[in-house]
């Protein structure tokens, strides 16, 4: 008896192994849906364009084809994402970060020049942003260092530290893409809002950033910017120069109606410049009408509202923080496009995720969209067992 009691308790005790739960399936659906119906808008948006000109080589389908190929390898992409367990990115969110600078602070130096932007990296055939790679990596390791300094943030000191990670990648990239740098923006002071208890930090942090913001507009080289305003105020202003792009998406949505011209019947698209870019979603309006492009916006707003659900339930202050980042991404893209095309806002170069021609945001989206979905499967109610 005396044996058998020291053989039980001379046992090492078993690891409590936590039990996963499922995938959130109906987000993995609804982003395969944009993608999809991306990759149909392109084509329908491209193909007058293409198959007219020399520089496409007379194909119809040279969008199509980049874009099919950029939404399989992201597709790939996303569900490998999805099976690396989420806290494995703590390890090397650091190096993510600071690999991320460095191609941004190399940028103006060995970047591609088009159309007068210089944003892209040639490697051989293929041409990378950094600044979509900078989204991830800033998502990662400011969440990362949040965690790790959360009773930091309660001082000045501790905050002004975690605003100094966010700050150094944001002037980074307004070098070169000042519109992706205002969504890096508010994508890190959305972690940092939900991570910090000192709310008038952030209203101490807008006021400073006013005199920032009237240099950008009061600068030679910079004002444009304040151009973008006068268009944006009255577009008509300025028909045949800035005004252009968004009287002609506005036409565009105008002219769809309740129930659109038909897939591929749009007249706007041989007006506006690279109509399967940013102004994509005035032909899904031209083309689909009031009652396409609301199943659009409702598309994405499953997106977001699957995104804070997977953040409030997130196992951890990690997961959370990192869905709370993926999560904005998505909502504000959409937001600040659907603005654009609409008017609602001033002009400024923001794609619609999933859905706009370009193959690095493409990749680089639907790979955060499987982190979220990793995260989506450790939710904190899940059960331990023996």
């Amino acid at each position: 008896m005396e044996q058998t009691r020291q053989g039980k308790a001379g046992r090492k005790p078993h690891k409590k192994r936590v039990k996963a739960d499922t995938y959130d399936f109906g987000l993995f659906f609804v982003v395969l849906t944009l993608v999809l119906f991306g990759v149909v808008m392109i084509f329908s948006a491209s193909y007058y364009e293409t198959m007219s000109s020399k520089e496409y080589g007379y194909d119809m389908f040279y969008y199509l084809k980049r874009q099919g190929m950029w939404a399989v390898v992201g597709t790939v992409g996303m569900i490998v994402a999805m099976n690396v367990p989420y806290q494995l990115w703590k390890k090397f969110s650091l190096m993510l970060y600071w690999i991320s600078n460095g191609l941004l602070a190399i940028l103006p130096f060995v970047g591609k020049n088009v159309k007068g932007q210089t944003r892209w990296i040639e490697i051989g055939p293929l041409q990378f942003q950094p600044s979509e790679f900078t989204k991830v990596a800033v998502i990662l390791y400011l969440s990362y260092y949040v965690i790790n300094h959360r009773k930091e943030l309660g001082n000045l000191k501790g905050f002004a530290k975690a605003a100094g990670i966010l700050a150094l990648p944001v002037l980074l990239i307004a070098m070169t893409n000042f519109s992706s740098a205002l969504l890096l923006l508010m994508v890190g002071v959305t972690i940092l809002f939900v991570a910090s208890p000192r709310i008038w930090y952030f209203v101490a942090g807008i006021g400073a950033l006013v005199p920032f913001a009237a240099v950008m507009v009061i600068l030679p080289q910079f004002r444009y910017r304040l151009t973008r305003i006068t268009t944006w105020l009255d577009p008509w202003s300025d028909l045949q120069g800035n005004g252009y792009q968004t009287v002609q998406s506005l036409y565009a949505v105008a002219s769809g109606g309740l129930f659109g011209v038909g897939l591929g019947q749009s007249r706007q698209k041989s007006f506006i410049p690279e109509a399967h870019n940013d102004i994509i979603f005035a032909i899904i309006c031209e083309e689909l009408g009031l009652i396409g492009a609301a199943l659009v916006i409702i598309l994405f707003a499953v997106v977001v509202w699957r995104g804070i659900r997977i953040a409030m339930n997130a196992r951890d202050n990690y997961g959370m923080l990192v869905a709370t980042g993926i999560t904005s991404v998505v909502a504000y893209q959409s937001l600040i496009n659907i603005g654009v095309v609409t008017n609602t806002i001033p002009n400024t170069g923001q794609p619609l995720p999933f859905i706009s021609y370009g193959g690095t945001a493409l990749v680089f989206l639907m790979g955060m969209m499987g982190i979220l979905l990793n995260i989506s499967k450790y939710p904190k109610d899940m059960k331990n067992t023996e």
